[in-house]
């Protein structure tokens, strides 16, 4: 998802500021929905991390996080768990969107769980230990296929699949890397950023000329997610071979 106009974000930035005001009145430890990382990106320039303020999705790496405020900073707070439920997909196969669907279907709002993804025998749901009962009651069946989740203590890790690939572009600016990744012209790559269709590192840019480090996230939209991994070397004519890694 792409993020939308900043101004569609002032109603987030006030509830967290309100949280962080109880937080400190109340002396309380309290959390935030779970936000996803086009709303991490946005609100950790009002909200950095530091001792009282935390980002968390139950594993390092996840994309979906809770912003968590803490009265003191030697506190260890998180609500997060981790459901899983057992799976044979002999005969019928689970998807992504199959799990998506079923939670849609609950009218389970997705600010509440996080990541979740299947394995060829099991299915995993990060939520909040208040809305982990009702999910285990009521999260009963994913595309006529019955499922029983429970609570487990521990808190896997999703492994995303990657395959790396270079192109030669012209230089290190975003329209050079986008036209890289898609394998068009520089012309059809500052399209696609002047229409707001790419972001860096989860903010959309739309300044064709932009210079991007090493190992910046690019996302684009109808395209999918890669990582800009740096220059291999240099070409004779002055081009670069730029090294991506693709989210697959």
């Amino acid at each position: 998802m792409m993020m939308n106009n900043p101004s569609d974000y002032d109603s987030l930035i006030a509830h967290l500021k309100d949280l962080q005001n109880k937080c400190e009145l109340w002396h309380k430890n309290l959390t935030s929905s779970f936000l996803n990382e086009d709303e991490i990106a946005y609100v950790k320039k009002y909200f950095p991390e530091n001792a009282y303020t935390k980002y968390a999705g139950g594993y390092d790496g996840a994309r979906k996080k809770k912003v968590i405020f803490l009265y003191d900073e030697e506190g260890g707070f998180c609500d997060i768990v981790c459901l899983k439920a057992r799976i044979d997909q002999r005969f019928r196969k689970i998807s992504h969107r199959d799990v998506l669907g079923a939670l849609m279907h609950l009218q389970v709002d997705i600010h509440s769980f996080g990541d979740f993804w299947v394995e060829d025998d099991c299915i995993y749901l990060y939520t909040s230990e208040m809305m982990s009962e009702f999910l285990i009651d009521n999260l009963v069946k994913i595309n006529q296929l019955s499922v029983k989740f429970e609570r487990i203590d521990y808190y896997p890790t999703q492994v995303f699949k990657t395959k790396e690939f270079s192109n030669i572009v012209a230089s290190e600016r975003l329209d050079s890397l986008v036209a890289g990744i898609t394998h068009s012209s520089r012309a059809k790559a500052k399209e696609l950023i002047k229409n707001g269709l790419v972001q860096v590192n989860h903010i959309i840019v739309e300044q064709p000329d932009k210079l991007c480090d090493n190992n910046i996230t690019i996302s684009i939209r109808h395209v999918g997610r890669f990582e800009y991994l740096g220059s291999e070397h240099q070409t004779k004519s002055g081009r670069i071979v730029a090294k991506f890694l693709q989210y697959i």
